[in-house]
């Protein structure tokens, strides 16, 4: 199985064809697109569980995804690998380091490391009073300090048990590449294996 959750999180995936996907489909994996708490489009409830949840219940839905197609007979639940883009590949690496039991694999584009790095970002890239630094704040819940550096998956390098692809552009305006270089150089520090793709 490849759980392959969407961007945003205030995003969604709809039934319509969708390249990386299909691709692995095409390469004999099944493929869970998960619809997690805060996806938007099933209710104000569903997107508002999501605040806050980065790293946490947000995971949770994707480990109960994996779970019920387990306990439906149509996926090895030893055999799973996290595959994600933007939002996506923060779950990707939230996966290998939050939760290093769950996954054999984990692979994440243009992803998400730490989240303190990336509201610093957003705020000096864009100003204080931006619209998406306070949609980016509403989004992880007013966190602590405390509580971004628990989800951040570069703090938690050093858990991480399983090899760990990224692939970034070099010119992203969304996310930028000191995300998966400080991943990179946190896995290589804890002797984790990883490859970082840099286009």
């Amino acid at each position: 199985l490849i759980v392959y959750p969407h961007g945003g999180p205030r995003a969604r995936d709809f039934y319509d064809f969708d390249f990386i996907a299909q691709f692995m489909a095409t390469r004999g994996y099944a493929v869970l697109q998960p619809q997690f708490r805060g996806s938007v489009g099933f209710g104000k409830a569903h997107e508002d569980a999501g605040k806050g949840e980065w790293g946490g219940k947000i995971q949770m839905d994707l480990q109960d995804g994996i779970a019920a197609l387990a306990a439906l007979g149509d996926i090895d639940a030893s055999r799973v690998c996290v595959v994600g883009a933007s939002f996506g590949g923060y779950s990707a690496l939230a996966g290998a380091a939050l939760y290093p039991d769950t996954y054999r694999c984990a692979v994440a584009i243009a992803p998400v490391a730490d989240l303190g790095m990336l509201v610093t970002e957003q705020g000096r890239i864009n100003g204080r009073k931006d619209a998406g630094i306070e949609d980016l704040r509403d989004q992880l819940g007013a966190a602590t300090k405390d509580k971004l550096l628990a989800q951040s998956p570069a703090k938690h390098a050093g858990a991480v048990r399983i090899p760990v692809l990224m692939i970034h552009g070099d010119q992203d305006t969304v996310v930028p590449l000191t995300h998966s270089r400080l991943m990179a150089d946190e896995l290589k520090k804890a002797g984790k294996p990883h490859e970082l793709i840099v286009l």
